[in-house]
C-alpha cells in the first residue's frame, strides 16, 4: 500500500474522531474484550475529502492485488458506500451482503446481481478478527462466485485475523493500520510514550492486556 495513503488516512481517521485512542480509560468492545482503541469508520462517510482517500487507496490496492475482479461487493451495513465509490471508480459492477439473510420477501443475503463464477473482492470498513467479512465470503461462496480478496478501511493487525484468513486461504488488505495509526499519532503528539508501549503491547496480546 502506498504509504503516503496509509499515513494520509490514519491522520484523516485521528482528525475526524473516526479512532479513539484511551490507553488509560479503556474501552469495553461488544465481545467483552478491553481495548485502548475504539474506530467507528461508519463516520467517514460524512467527509468528501476522507471518503475520496480511502475509495482511492483501496482501488489502488485492487488494481495491484486483485486486477481480475470482476464485481465489488461491500459488506452491511458499514461496507457498502464505500463499495459503491470504489465500483464506480472501478466502473464495475457493485452488490452488497447481509449479515443474515432477509426474514421476509425472496429471502435474500445477497443484493444485487451476482453470477455464478464470477471474481468478487468483498469490503468491509474494520477488519479485526475478520469473523464478520467471513461470514460474507461464505455467503458469495454459496451462491458459487468467487472471493478472490478482502479490503478494507483499516486494520487492527491482529494474529486472529491473520489466522482467520490463513484458514480461508485468503489475502487481505486493508488503506490503514494499527501501526500507521500509533506512529501518526506519535508524530502528532496525540499520545505518550506511556501510552505507546500500552498500546503496542495490546496488539500483541489483546486477551491479556
Amino acid at each position: 500500500m502506498n504509504e503516503s495513503i496509509a499515513e494520509k488516512v490514519a491522520h484523516d481517521l485521528l482528525a475526524i474522531g473516526a479512532v479513539a485512542l484511551k490507553p488509560n480509560d479503556p474501552f469495553t468492545w461488544a465481545s467483552g474484550l478491553k481495548s485502548p482503541i475504539y474506530t467507528d469508520n461508519r463516520m467517514t462517510i460524512s467527509y468528501p475529502s476522507v471518503r475520496r482517500n480511502i475509495y482511492t487507496g483501496i482501488c489502488a490496492i485492487i488494481r495491484e492485488h486483485f486486477p481480475e475482479v470482476e464485481v465489488i461487493a461491500g459488506t452491511a451495513t458499514a461496507g457498502i458506500p464505500h463499495a459503491a465509490w470504489v465500483a464506480q471508480m472501478l466502473d464495475l459492477p457493485m452488490i452488497y451482503v447481509r449479515s443474515k439473510p432477509k426474514d421476509h420477501g425472496q429471502g435474500n443475503q445477497i443484493e444485487g446481481d451476482l453470477k455464478a463464477g464470477q471474481k468478487v473482492v468483498l469490503i468491509d470498513d474494520l477488519i479485526s478478527t475478520g469473523g464478520s467479512v467471513l461470514k460474507a465470503v461464505d455467503a458469495v461462496k454459496a451462491a458459487d462466485a468467487d472471493v478472490i480478496g478482502v479490503c478494507a478501511v483499516f486494520t487492527y493487525q491482529l494474529d486472529a485475523a491473520t489466522k482467520n484468513f490463513g484458514d480461508y486461504g485468503l489475502d487481505y488488505y486493508a488503506v490503514t493500520d494499527y501501526s500507521t495509526l500509533i506512529a501518526t499519532a506519535e508524530t502528532e503528539n496525540l499520545i505518550t510514550s506511556s501510552d505507546i508501549d500500552s498500546l503496542k503491547k495490546w496488539r500483541e496480546d489483546p486477551a491479556a492486556w
